[in-house]
């Protein structure tokens, strides 16, 4: 098992030296340009993924990827999306969904959650992505893209995305993460893969 104190350990003495100038320059500024938002599978490290420095990213993680549409109750994830937009001023969001989701499988295979009550009510934020396609166990990849689209719809529907939206400040992005190959595929509205711009 990783250790993380050793972990720590070898940031302080190798990373944090290597990177003091950028961090010293962190201290005070906060400009993150893109909101990523992607699954808490640890299989899935936007900041890897992207090859990205601390600070260029602001993170949302949830389970499944999921974003629920907006509502005016307090909610974390909505107050995550509207302080990135309305006081980080992010340039673009990408929700980012990866192969081999264990949330799409358990909604792909039906599975029985009964004894994790609280997944099976954080699933339900995936209705419309079920409802998109014909789902049946064989067909995890079909969801998982489906739910990317999904949730940059139930995005849509956040006050602070409307308005940068409609202001041209903030572009969506839907993106799909193959663990085994490393690749990332950009989803066209329509689902399919479309070639990712650099």
């Amino acid at each position: 098992m990783y250790d993380l104190a050793e972990g720590v350990g070898t940031f302080q003495r190798d990373v944090f030296p290597a990177k003091a100038e950028l961090f010293a320059h962190l201290a005070d500024t906060h400009r993150p340009s893109t909101l990523f938002i992607s699954c808490s599978d640890a299989r899935v490290v936007p900041e890897l993924i992207t090859s990205s420095e601390p600070g260029e990213l602001f993170v949302v993680r949830t389970a499944g990827n999921l974003v629920p549409a907006y509502t005016p109750a307090p909610d974390g994830i909505a107050a995550s999306v509207e302080y990135a937009v309305a006081v980080l001023g992010v340039r673009e969001i990408v929700v980012c969904g990866h192969s081999a989701c264990g949330a799409m499988t358990a909604l792909a295979a039906r599975q029985d959650l009964s004894g994790a009550p609280a997944v099976a009510d954080w699933l339900r934020h995936a209705d419309a992505s079920v409802a998109r396609t014909a789902v049946d166990e064989q067909d995890v990849a079909t969801l998982v893209r489906e739910n990317v689209l999904a949730q940059l719809a139930n995005l849509a529907t956040h006050p602070s995305v409307a308005r940068a939206r409609a202001a041209g400040a903030v572009t969506l992005r839907g993106w799909v993460y193959d663990i085994p190959t490393g690749t990332v595929e950009e989803l066209d509205v329509t689902g399919r893969p479309a070639a990712l711009a650099a």
